[in-house]
């Protein structure tokens, strides 16, 4: 049995489901799981029942300080050698964001996988064209970035599900290999375009202040972050590398433009009446 972590997050919930829609027996873990799940809380052991599991689907549990996820992670990955798991897929981030400030808590747990004594798979995602999207702030006249003309090889999420759900049907295809997942690259000028507005880039230390307005509600680690995005963007350092993509979709790739203009669209304010 497959079972993906993070099953209520995004990616986990778009893992399973395109396993399920394979036909594919696969289960999902989740602190607060839904009918069908297991339990499975990061920062509880006693909750890591991988019993009865052949392979498990890593999702990353990103969104706390690095020593945080980190730890996270070893706790499941000696969860999975102690149940016997005979394969772990793990998603970690593209090898051209490793001055990204959330990079070095991928590349640890990349090293933990390949220590643990278990075949494993490294999913080395790219940056989402949802989030490239997301990040566009909307104002009166258009919309503002710190990316500045930079371009970034973004991808859709459901791609990357995809890429993640095909793995895990045939795990052993893919034993010790390290698959960059990476989209075709877009700039905030190609966006805004479609959208049918002017772009307007700012500073970055303009956009570290905004990220530094308490009323955003920001947790400490996000905005060096967000930061670190907007800067790798700006000067080129995430606007593309080699792709395994193609050889993971049994259809083609989304186009990432269309999907970032879809996820700005979506928080654009309404006209007021």
């Amino acid at each position: 049995m497959i079972l993906v972590t993070g099953a209520n997050g995004n990616l986990g919930s778009s893992i399973l489901a395109a396993l399920h829609a394979r036909g594919v027996v696969a289960t999902g873990g989740s602190r607060t799981p839904g009918e069908g799940m297991r339990r499975l809380d990061f920062d509880d052991p006693a909750s890591l029942d991988l019993a009865g599991v052949s392979t498990l689907v890593l999702v990353s549990a990103g969104f706390a300080e690095d020593d945080q996820v980190v730890g996270r992670h070893a706790a499941v990955l000696d969860a999975a050698v102690r149940d016997g798991v005979q394969h772990v897929v793990y998603t970690s981030l593209t090898g051209a964001g490793d001055h990204l400030g959330f990079a070095l808590a991928h590349r640890a747990t990349e090293r933990l996988v390949r220590t643990s004594g278990l075949p494993w798979t490294i999913l080395r995602n790219g940056i989402y064209a949802e989030l490239f999207g997301a990040l566009l702030i909307w104002t009166d006249k258009g919309v503002e970035s710190a990316f500045g003309d930079g371009a970034m090889a973004a991808v859709a999420r459901e791609d990357l599900a995809d890429a993640a759900a095909n793995v895990a049907a045939s795990p052993t295809r893919h034993g010790g290999r390290v698959h960059e997942l990476v989209g075709t690259s877009i700039t905030a000028g190609q966006v805004a375009d479609l959208l049918g507005v002017p772009h307007h880039a700012i500073s970055l230390g303009e956009y570290r202040r905004r990220l530094l307005d308490e009323t955003l509600g920001l947790l400490p680690f996000q905005p060096p972050m967000l930061a670190s995005i907007a800067t790798g963007i700006r000067h080129g350092f995430l606007d593309g590398t080699a792709t395994d993509l193609p050889d993971l979709l049994d259809r083609p790739a989304r186009d990432p433009l269309t999907v970032a203009v879809a996820a700005a669209s979506a928080t654009r304010p309404k006209a007021s009446v």
